[in-house]
């Protein structure tokens, strides 16, 4: 990789937690600044749990990216609940979530099983599934292991083209999260205001202003108390996505064309090759995470493939 391949690199790696190493000095210099347009209030915000059910319909499963929790679905809740039987676990080792049992090592399979051993739990066989980034992958692998109805993956991890690339990624955010737990308060306060979430989010999102300050807060916190996320970041580039040909139900691949965390050109070129069937949408105007950034298309391009599915215009067993 060139020197500008390396740079570009790690820019992809401003996550949120990625984004706090280029704010530590802003945000210490603000920690006893006045706060323009605070509107947060630390007793709002609600300690994170295990997950969220809502709705009637056919069951979908929503499942989170790296570090956060079931909340990052919660701006197309009330999109998804009047058609839909919804399912939103928080994965295993993250905030609110139960931890990987005794003797098992962090990896993407461990948390393929966890989602597993939740839908047996629950008496369910074949679900509609939607994941951003990591939960896209585990979507996906959800569907080799023929427990998808259907999958909507947005921004889905998994694929990549340079090792390197991967590494870079993984240590910004592995460094990034150090910085969280020093800096988690100053955060919180950059938050509260218009400015400081432009700051935390410009790498996230395409439009900062639409995201719940609220749940940004939540979010800085689920980052600092998600255990499997740092030894999960040094192991999880050992096993990319294996090729899909036939993942037996339709896949949309919706992708972000300001997606900066995991640009489609690194990451999503590469993605689709190993899934041939699947159909892709390039949305204009979000980032990585575009369920706050444009809740109501996010909700209709979700709600298409499964109303399909469960009309029968489109067969749950692949197109």
């Amino acid at each position: 990789m060139n020197r500008r391949g390396l740079l570009l690199a790690a820019g992809a790696a401003g996550v949120a937690a990625g984004t706090a190493g280029v704010l530590a000095a802003r945000a210490r210099r603000r920690a006893h600044e006045p706060i323009d347009g605070a509107i947060v209030s630390a007793e709002r915000i609600s300690e994170d749990t295990a997950g969220h059910r809502g709705g009637s319909g056919t069951p979908i499963l929503l499942l989170h990216g790296i570090s956060v929790t079931w909340r990052t679905w919660k701006p197309i809740l009330p999109l998804l609940e009047p058609h839909h039987d919804v399912i939103a676990p928080t994965l295993l080792g993250h905030s609110g979530a139960a931890p990987l049992a005794d003797g098992v090592a962090p990896s993407l399979n461990a948390l393929v099983d966890g989602v597993l051993a939740e839908l047996d739990t629950l008496g369910l066989d074949r679900v509609h599934v939607v994941g951003n980034s990591l939960g896209g992958w585990i979507a996906l692998e959800l569907a080799r292991r023929g427990r998808a109805r259907s999958v909507v993956a947005l921004s889905p991890a998994g694929a990549w083209r340079s090792n390197l690339r991967m590494a870079v990624l993984g240590g910004g955010m592995r460094v990034g999260m150090d910085l969280m737990d020093s800096l988690g308060d100053q955060l919180e306060r950059l938050a509260r205001s218009p400015h400081g979430r432009r700051l935390l989010l410009s790498n996230l999102v395409a439009h900062p202003e639409r995201y719940d300050p609220d749940e940004l807060v939540a979010d800085i916190r689920a980052i600092r108390h998600a255990p499997v996320v740092r030894p999960l970041l040094r192991v999880i580039a050992d096993s990319p996505l294996q090729p899909l040909p036939d993942p037996g139900c339709p896949v949309r691949v919706v992708w972000g064309r300001k997606d900066r965390v995991i640009p489609f050109q690194h990451y999503g070129e590469p993605l689709l090759e190993r899934l041939p069937t699947a159909e892709l949408i390039m949305l204009g105007d979000v980032g990585h995470v575009p369920m706050s950034d444009d809740p109501d298309t996010v909700a209709r391009l979700i709600l298409e493939v499964t109303d399909a599915v469960d009309r029968g215009s489109v067969p749950a067993t692949g197109s």
